[in-house]
């Protein structure tokens, strides 16, 4: 049976916008064109969007998926039950965050006690979720599932301590970038500083520093709108391209 995209996009739930950019990224190609020049697919191509949709459930990268899908026929339930294990391995995550939740709400209503160590273990959970719901997918494709889940370990196991040293180190950085807003030059001791704070601030969750990482990190800053925002909110309007200005200058 032959679908035209406009089928393809009921049947999965898919815009046809998207489906146009997957056969872009030769994620998904039509079976052919018809004689009106419109995309055509058959069931091979309903089990391939199948496979993709799956796939990005899972937060796989569509570059990762496109690797996947390469992959012999055999290969398949292999893939399959490799994704299992990471599904469950975040169910556990999930589990084990809601408990921490469940117990800090306990603590709210008064019928609990929790130690220091507790709250804050509560908070880094809270946190950690919040920036795979904000930013997960894009860290993902930039940095690799292993890069990205090494650095939420290292969160995980942050002791407050460290935790109020980055802050400090934080706050500090956000102090610097306005001074260089009002009256900087690149280079200069001042942007010196500035780059030495923002690697300072990166190492606390990064479990390896390189400066390669570090320069692809500023791009993503000025790819996406919610990092812009991030720093031009907390130092002033350009704050966030005067930073990446200074990190590409320190990293090539």
């Amino acid at each position: 049976m032959n679908y035209t995209i406009k089928q393809i996009a009921e049947l999965s739930g898919v815009s046809t916008r998207t489906l146009r950019f997957y056969d872009e990224r030769e994620l998904l190609k039509p079976a052919f064109l018809s004689a009106a020049g419109y995309r055509m697919y058959t069931e091979k191509e309903v089990d391939r969007l199948q496979q993709i949709l799956l796939y990005r459930s899972f937060g796989v990268p569509l570059k990762t998926i496109r690797e996947l899908l390469e992959r012999p026929a055999e290969k398949i339930q292999q893939t399959l039950l490799e994704q299992r294990a990471e599904v469950v391995k975040k169910r556990k995550e999930l589990d084990d965050l809601l408990k921490v939740l469940d117990q800090t709400l306990l603590y709210y209503k008064g019928e609990i006690e929790m130690t220091t160590e507790e709250k804050f273990e509560a908070f880094k959970q809270k946190a950690l979720l919040e920036n795979e719901e904000n930013y997960g997918e894009e860290i993902r494709e930039k940095y690799g599932e292993d890069t990205v889940e090494d650095s939420n370990q290292k969160w995980l196991e942050m002791s407050e301590r460290d935790y109020l040293k980055m802050e400090e180190v934080e706050a500090t950085l956000f102090k610097k970038l306005t001074e260089y807003l009002e009256a900087g030059e690149l280079p200069s001791t001042l942007t010196e500083e500035i780059f030495g704070l923002h690697r300072l601030w990166l190492q606390f969750s990064w479990k390896k520093y390189t400066a390669e990482a570090h320069k692809n990190l500023s791009e993503l800053y000025l790819a996406d709108e919610r990092f812009t925002n991030y720093y031009d909110e907390k130092s002033g309007i350009g704050a966030t391209e005067a930073l990446c200005q200074i990190i590409q200058y320190y990293t090539n």
